[in-house]
């Protein structure tokens, strides 16, 4: 049985795929990445070609390259890097799963197929089990996030004896709001030490108190600093504390949320944050407003979640 050199927990960024102004991936600024989020936001693993990093929207060539280039820039500097290699075809995931193990990577995660839907569990298990099958050296994680993939299959009927299809299987990414589902997917699998990680980056300390053992998120490439304050608040159980940082964490979400936010907003927040230029996004999504990045910017300076100089005491919002 596969298993992981230890157990995926903590935080885990949701990496965004940086590209330059005429579309191409601009494979030229990953390293700086990876520095930046170990020595800046204190983050060690990393989930590759997901929502936030436009991996449905890449070719197989170009995923394949982008893995190649985190498990190369990441070696000895980052605990874990997960790779999505979930598609619409089998085939293609197959090939994914395969070039995964082939390169080094700690793990591979897939979400369900989406266009022609499995319709069951058991469907949906017999196409994860492909999967994992062309990789059986490594840890499998099942990508929840029915919003998006419209499988409305509970994550808590998944994980019921899902190692005795998939060996491999380690752990869900868990991208719903519904607590109740994820609550029961801690309760039903004490016994089975599953990497249960909460993927709402705004409700993580919800998924904390359910049981959570990490979290993957967008967010945690430019807040990750702030987030493992509440993290390390939670584990004192100082949970007044860590209440106060997930408001604050909040007020930044919920403010960029009205504004219209998604993955172009990501990476123009990220960008600002990190000052690596992460480019704009790939059609049919579109850039980010200069509004929208004129009032994340002032609303990262009013939280103080940027150096900065030139704002008055006055107008900074109480943050932990």
């Amino acid at each position: 049985m596969a298993s992981p050199k230890k157990k995926l927990q903590g935080l885990v960024a949701a990496t965004i795929t940086p590209m330059t102004e005429n579309g191409e991936i601009n494979f030229s600024v990953i390293g700086q990445y990876v520095d930046y989020l170990v020595k800046e936001q204190g983050v060690k693993n990393i989930f590759v070609n997901g929502t936030t990093g436009e991996g449905l929207s890449l070719s197989i060539s170009e995923r394949r390259r982008v893995a190649e280039e985190w498990v190369t820039q990441g070696r000895n500097k980052l605990d874990q890097v997960v790779i999505h290699v979930g598609a619409l075809s089998l085939k293609e995931s197959q090939e994914l799963a395969q070039h995964a193990a082939e390169i080094g990577a700690d793990g591979i995660a897939v979400i369900a197929p989406f266009f022609l839907k499995p319709w069951n569990k058991d469907v949906l298990i017999n196409f994860l089990q492909e999967v994992a099958a062309t990789a059986p050296a490594l840890p499998f994680y099942y990508y929840h996030i029915p919003a998006l993939t419209g499988v409305k299959i509970r994550a808590e009927e998944l994980l019921d004896g899902i190692q005795d299809k998939i060996p491999t299987f380690q752990g869900l990414k868990f991208s719903d709001t519904d607590l109740l589902d994820f609550g029961q997917c801690v309760d039903q699998n004490h016994q089975r030490q599953f990497a249960l990680l909460f993927g709402v980056d705004e409700q993580l300390l919800s998924g904390l108190v359910m049981g959570a053992t990490g979290a993957v998120g967008s967010t945690y490439n430019y807040l990750g600093k702030k987030t493992n304050q509440m993290l390390e608040a939670f584990e004192r159980k100082d949970f007044s504390l860590a209440l106060n940082y997930q408001f604050c964490i909040q007020r930044f979400i919920n403010f960029v949320v009205k504004l219209g936010f998604g993955v172009s907003q990501t990476k123009a927040i990220m960008t600002i944050v990190s000052g690596i230029p992460m480019g704009p996004p790939r059609l049919p999504l579109q850039r980010a407003t200069r509004e929208f990045t004129d009032h994340a910017e002032a609303k990262l300076k009013s939280l103080n979640f940027l150096s900065f100089a030139g704002l008055k005491d006055g107008h900074l919002e109480a943050c932990g």
